[in-house]
């Protein structure tokens, strides 16, 4: 269904369009697929492979802000406070 106003090509993004691709992997790796899929977790080895993918995106994303969170640290200079006050400050909720 298009929304009133809207041309087919402004909804392309919404649409989730998929590629078919063609991988190889060990025997080893084959049958822990299939115990996957076995146990009931997947229906099937794209569904695994693709919850694998999102997996691997959202560590890499939170990879990042932990990265961009250690250099914002590290880029806000060194602190006048010891360990113990920033310690109270923290119990206190007033850091």
């Amino acid at each position: 269904m298009v929304q009133k106003g809207r041309k087919l090509h402004q909804l392309t993004p919404l649409i989730m369009q998929t590629i078919r691709k063609s991988i190889t992997f060990t025997q080893q790796q084959n049958e822990w697929i299939k115990l996957q899929i076995q146990k009931g977790d997947y229906t099937n080895d794209s569904e695994y492979i693709r919850d694998l993918v999102r997996k691997d995106q959202a560590d890499n994303l939170k990879l990042k802000e932990l990265q961009n969170a250690i250099n914002t640290g590290f880029n806000s200079g060194i602190s006048e406070m010891n360990i113990q006050d920033i310690v109270k400050k923290i119990d206190d909720g007033t850091l």
